[in-house]
């Protein structure tokens, strides 16, 4: 089947619009999708620039939303008609899988970042050549074919457009609070850096009953938004050593938890430094970037913990869900953090992401989609 993709040829190169884009056959248990909408994510822009690398050429793209329009024989959960929103996948089989950790797949960079499909086929080809792809998924096509474990289904009710970016960027920052670090009502969080996943990581804090949640950037308009989403306070860190600012605020105390979101060395350093004696620093940015800690007086005697967290040790079939419902309630706007643009402007839309002028945007790949349909 001949698709439209938005094609990246070759590391640093831009995305390429192509309409001679092969999309492989559907097998048994795969979902063909009519794809409505796609954020664009840090990570994709670390594909595309080359600090982290599957091969080219290459269709990203991770946060996708959309229509299934077939099912394979052994699809059991899923109809043509069902809206649904794309993430990772993991194949269910492995240890950690059945332990209930699919981000921690024994198979997740054969799975997810190979650039082919689980069962090592090509997911896309141009004239007789492979096309790399991204999480089984690459969302930034008009179609694509995923396994049923990519899928979660959500109400028609909602818009698809908004949905998206719950696959990877909301579930990653939010799932990290909510899944690893889990904070105890009445404790104390910082988050640095306000893009989605901050943002995420920030609304998932209040909703836990953190008393202190605090926000840090550069950015004035988004510790202005921060502040809007349910942050107790917000530190410029451009103007305010943060670590002093946050002890200042905690009574000389630190924060219980810290979450990393840039990925930048100092920042790193800062959310660990920050800390309260046996605090939890988690870090979860895509970076080519290292931290240096003295192990004696920065984690050892305070008794302090660094951990990575994947995709916020999320299930997305148990974690999406869940953040739909917080959004019904008010609690978690992550819509406030949106905007759309066309496909066709994606190029203008990675470059605002990459600048921090748009916190996320939103490629709306169907224009004629209308919510609730």
């Amino acid at each position: 089947m001949r698709i439209k993709a938005a094609v990246v040829n070759k590391k640093g190169g831009d995305f390429e619009m192509k309409d001679d884009v092969e999309l492989a056959d559907m097998q048994a248990d795969d979902l063909q999708v009519h794809m409505v909408a796609s954020g664009i994510c840090h990570s994709d822009e670390a594909l595309r620039k080359g600090t982290a690398e599957i091969g080219y050429p290459i269709v990203l793209g991770h946060e996708g939303s959309g229509i299934v329009e077939k099912v394979g024989p052994e699809v059991k959960d899923f109809k043509p008609g069902d809206h649904v929103v794309l993430s990772f996948y993991g194949c269910g089989n492995c240890i950690n899988c059945l332990k209930g950790i699919p981000t921690q797949c024994l198979n997740y960079a054969a799975n997810n970042l190979s650039g082919v499909r689980p069962d090592g086929s090509a997911h896309f080809t141009e004239n007789g050549h492979q096309v790399a792809d991204m999480f089984d998924q690459s969302s930034f096509t008009t179609t694509t074919v995923v396994r049923e474990r990519n899928a979660v289904k959500v109400d028609k009710d909602l818009d698809l457009r908004q949905l998206g970016p719950l696959g990877c960027g909301y579930v990653t920052g939010s799932g990290t609070v909510f899944n690893t670090l889990k904070p105890e009502p009445g404790s104390t969080i910082a988050v640095f850096g306000t893009g989605a996943v901050g943002l995420a990581a920030m609304m998932a804090g209040r909703i836990s009953g953190c008393t202190k949640v605090i926000a840090v950037d550069i950015v004035p308009d988004r510790l202005k938004l921060a502040k809007e989403l349910g942050a107790t306070d917000t530190i410029n860190s451009k103007d305010t050593d943060p670590v002093k600012a946050i002890q200042d605020l905690t009574d000389g105390y630190g924060v219980d938890y810290a979450v990393d979101t840039t990925g930048v060395k100092s920042v790193m350093e800062a959310s660990i430094k920050a800390l309260a004696q046996g605090g939890t620093t988690a870090t979860i940015a895509v970076t080519d970037q290292h931290v240096d800690l003295d192990t004696w007086n920065d984690l050892c005697v305070s008794d302090r913990k660094v951990v990575g967290v994947n995709m916020g040790d999320s299930i997305p079939q148990v974690d999406i869900p869940r953040l739909i419902k917080f959004y019904k309630m008010g609690l978690f706007d992550f819509d406030k953090t949106e905007k759309f643009y066309k496909f066709d402007d994606i190029n203008q839309a990675n470059a605002d992401s990459v600048s921090g002028k748009t916190i996320k945007p939103v490629l709306v790949i169907d224009e004629d989609y209308k919510p609730g349909k």
